[in-house]
């Protein structure tokens, strides 16, 4: 089994910025896709961020796009999420999961097909 450690979530303003980080144990980090997840309360969980196993490719959805980067570091099993100009929207628990594949450059923003999730971390935007 691999297990997902999310950490970095917090209080900040609108317009300032926070980075998560995914940390991962268990089995290869390099095996996996990765991507990031975001529940709030009373909506449903959707697709922030993914990077492929390679670090070669990232996909971000719309509403994030330009304001916050994906990436990863295998070396250190650890992923993260540079968000910056942060809005009162994107105020969520933020979950991190791993999707196992062979495919170095493969992405997917569908919550089915990741494998592991971590317990998440959350990030509350005031305005």
């Amino acid at each position: 089994q691999v297990q997902l450690v999310e950490s970095g979530g917090g209080l900040v303003q609108a317009g300032g910025s926070l980075r998560l980080s995914c940390a991962a144990s268990g089995r290869t980090f390099r095996s996996y896709t990765m991507g990031w997840f975001r529940q709030a309360p009373g909506k449903e969980r959707e697709f922030v961020a993914a990077v492929s196993w390679s670090g070669g490719s990232t996909y971000y959805a719309d509403s994030v796009k330009g304001r916050f980067t994906i990436s990863r570091e295998n070396a250190k099993n650890t992923m993260y999420l540079q968000m910056n100009s942060l809005k009162p929207e994107d105020t969520a628990v933020y979950h991190c999961a791993a999707h196992y594949t062979t495919r170095y450059y493969y992405v997917s923003d569908r919550a089915a097909e990741y494998d592991y999730w971590g317990q998440g971390t959350q990030v509350t935007v005031s305005s």
